[in-house]
């Protein structure tokens, strides 16, 4: 079966990977793992470029790696959304007797990689591109999209979510709907250093 495949990047590494050692994670195996039997014509990641932390100022580079070991994978492309910081007051929860009860924030948030998640879905449905779609995340926003292409084309759409809690709203709009192990994760690794088609190697950031 024809399976296009639509990650959600945000959404699976705070799921899967944030906080262990399976960061280094290659998308390609993982998508074989997971849906064997299956001929994976395309993978398409969605993603926005972070910037420098205070305490992590190479958070970016590492980013940037990884990204080129992605794009190393055949028939993966890379999808940017961005970031949007907006400066707010918020309150405080307990505020000392005489203290303020607001404070301001400076909120981030990743903007557009839903939206363009939902789009490709929905156009590379409507243009024949695959007969089954698996989706990457736990979204719920997602759940109008994948409901339209079942009732509209009759195409079944999968679900691959990366947390442990689970999306109703997913689970009922999906063909099929499972979790990712860690085991799995863990198994889908690149190797420490990769070849890109220029010839350049690709090696893992430290720590990861």
């Amino acid at each position: 079966m024809r399976t296009s495949v639509y990650i959600d990047g945000f959404n699976l590494y705070y799921g899967c990977a944030k906080g262990t050692p399976h960061r280094w994670l290659d998308l390609g195996k993982l998508c074989s793992l997971l849906l064997r039997g299956h001929t994976i014509t395309r993978i398409r990641y969605f993603t926005a470029l972070v910037g420098p932390r205070p305490g992590d100022p190479k958070k970016p580079l590492r980013q940037q790696t990884y990204i080129r070991a992605l794009e190393t994978i055949p028939g993966l492309s890379v999808h940017y959304g961005h970031f949007l910081s907006n400066l707010e007051r918020v309150p405080v929860a307990a505020p000392a007797p005489g203290s303020p009860r607001t404070v301001e924030v400076i909120r981030t948030q990743e903007k557009g990689s839903d939206v363009n998640l939902a789009t490709y879905l929905l156009m590379d449905g409507f243009r024949g591109d695959y007969e089954l779609a698996v989706v990457v995340s736990n979204d719920p926003d997602l759940k109008t999209p994948i409901e339209l292409l079942r009732a509209e084309l009759g195409l079944q759409v999968g679900v691959l979510n990366p947390h442990r809690n689970t999306s109703h709203a997913l689970w009922q709009a999906a063909s099929f709907y499972r979790p990712i192990r860690r085991g799995v994760a863990a198994a889908s690794q690149f190797p420490l250093a990769v070849v890109d088609a220029r010839g350049r190697t690709i090696t893992k950031p430290p720590g990861w």
